[in-house]
């Protein structure tokens, strides 16, 4: 097996597993030969292993594999018309932000709400998606010059996004999407990344939809809310769960990785590991001893914390440094949607608002005011198509105050809490270039001597906290916020224009 050469040992049994696994399903990858799907059985597998270990590289190299066998990788963005003889790969994240993180490294995720429905294209611009796939000629649209249609071939040949392509030649989302439906018939193969966050429900879906699912999670993350502690790859038969455990030789000198690891030493405890965090921050310029919130990063990249309470004043102090008017929002404050406040009468409208990624925790920048009352035009963070005009319900929370201020509300839509101070728990799947991380609230936890799966919490949440960082992790020990450098900017998202989401009338059930 010529992939195990850039493997390690682990990955390479990993990967010969997997590769079982996918023979049994008619998908041989040492000769690169397809065949149908040999029974209807579900065959699921699991491969853990913590931050470092090599997951994502596997993941990329069994997608590098199966798109060479043939496999035709299903995005959500468009689906072309299917064929019998085609084998499907879907690979698929919790959260935009964790999709877009693998996008970034060259692999083609979406959302697992993006696979669960799919669009329905106007037919004349569906003649375009069809040309850009390989699948029909090149068209004549009026209104589209071949300027237009040569920029949106251009961009296809670079993204492989159909949506992005399309917005390349000057259209909008509602231009060529008039519609959301939930899918039909199963797929294939599906890979799913972040698996720690799924819930219960989730992976019953997925299993519907996928006979054959592979899952990738962190043991050592946290488990999703209503789940007694527990993970959904934790319930499997240990023959079907794989376990790296190598740090990979690139990964070695990683500061930030190696205190993640340092917290599976029972020997540390609280006033140990942040000796640590400030002896890493003397030798190494990636990870920072922090004396005060820095405002800058903010807007792009949450304090995580643990404590509701630190969450709220830390966002209301973002807000004052800014000179934010306690009726309304600035250009370019952060948002975290917390979920959609619609009727089942709209559920049209629920689909298209989740599909376009306006999903529970979603990371988003205010934009501005809509056309209409109650409107936002908002850019959600990690979207293949981020920029939307949605009823937006916001919500401002107050230090001692039970019930949050609400600036402004359309009558139904997306809600949303302000995100320049996150949970840990809801930062999970999210990644971010720097991440703050407020130490004061791990040290309650750990005062606090409170246990989560057989781990001390604070443990976990710490791990979790620092290991959102890509590059670069402080360590704010002190409840203080710095002046910010200028006002906050929104010029580098606006270089599409927002598509409308408007809530047309429904016929009643």
């Amino acid at each position: 097996m010529t992939t195990a050469l850039s493997l390690s040992d682990d990955q390479a049994t990993a990967y010969d597993h997997v590769t079982e696994m996918l023979r049994s399903a008619g998908i041989d990858l040492d000769d690169a030969l397809l065949s149908p799907p040999k029974g209807s059985a579900t065959a699921v597998m699991a491969i853990t292993g913590k931050a470092g270990s090599g997951k994502t590289l596997l993941l990329a190299e069994l997608y590098k594999a199966l798109e060479n066998a043939g496999l035709e990788v299903v995005s959500g963005d468009y689906e072309s018309r299917k064929r019998k003889d085609k084998r499907t790969l879907a690979i698929l994240a919790p959260t935009n932000k964790a999709a877009s993180v693998l996008r970034f490294r060259g692999v083609p995720a979406t959302t697992i709400h993006r696979i669960l429905y799919t669009p329905v294209y106007d037919p004349e611009y569906e003649r375009i998606a069809e040309w850009l796939a390989g699948n029909g000629e090149r068209p004549e649209i009026e209104g589209l010059t071949d300027t237009a249609l040569d920029r949106a071939f251009a961009f296809y040949q670079g993204n492989k996004s159909i949506p992005g392509a399309l917005a390349a030649a000057g259209l909008r989302g509602s231009d060529f999407i008039t519609g959301w439906k939930r899918r039909e018939e199963p797929l294939d193969i599906g890979f799913v990344d972040e698996a720690s966050m799924l819930d219960d429900k989730q992976f019953e879906d997925l299993k519907e939809i996928f006979p054959t699912l592979l899952l990738f999670g962190d043991p050592a993350q946290l488990a999703p809310v209503n789940q007694s502690g527990t993970m959904v790859f934790e319930k499997m038969p240990q023959s079907r769960v794989m376990h790296l455990n190598r740090i990979h030789r690139q990964e070695a000198d990683n500061p930030i990785l190696d205190l993640a690891h340092a917290l599976a030493d029972p020997q540390v405890d609280f006033y140990r590991f942040e000796k640590m965090v400030e002896e890493a921050a003397g030798r190494d310029e990636r990870v920072v001893w922090g004396q005060r919130v820095e405002v800058d990063l903010m807007a792009r990249s949450p304090v995580l914390v643990w404590r509701n309470a630190t969450r709220i004043r830390l966002i209301n102090a973002f807000r004052t440094v800014y000179g934010a008017p306690e009726d309304a929002l600035l250009e370019g404050e952060p948002l975290i949607c917390d979920g959609l406040e619609l009727p089942l009468k709209h559920r049209n409208k629920r689909l298209d608002l989740e599909a376009r990624g306006l999903i529970k925790g979603a990371q988003v920048i205010y934009l501005g005011e809509g056309r209409k009352p109650g409107f936002s035009r908002l850019h959600v963070m990690g979207a293949e198509d981020p920029q939307v005009s949605a009823a937006s319900i916001v919500k401002i929370e107050k230090p001692d105050e039970e019930e949050p201020f609400i600036p402004f509300a359309a009558r139904m839509g997306a809600t949303f809490l302000h995100g320049a101070a996150v949970t840990i728990h809801k930062a999970q799947g999210s990644q971010w270039d720097t991440v703050q991380v407020f130490a004061p609230d791990l040290y309650a936890a750990a005062r606090m001597g409170r246990m989560e799966a057989g781990q001390p919490l604070w443990k976990r949440l710490a791990y979790v906290a620092i290991t959102r960082a890509q590059d670069r992790l402080i360590w704010v020990v002190r409840n203080r916020l710095s002046k910010p450098s200028g006002g906050l900017r929104v010029d580098d998202l606006r270089s599409v224009p927002a598509a409308p989401l408007t809530l047309a009338p429904e016929p009643e059930d």
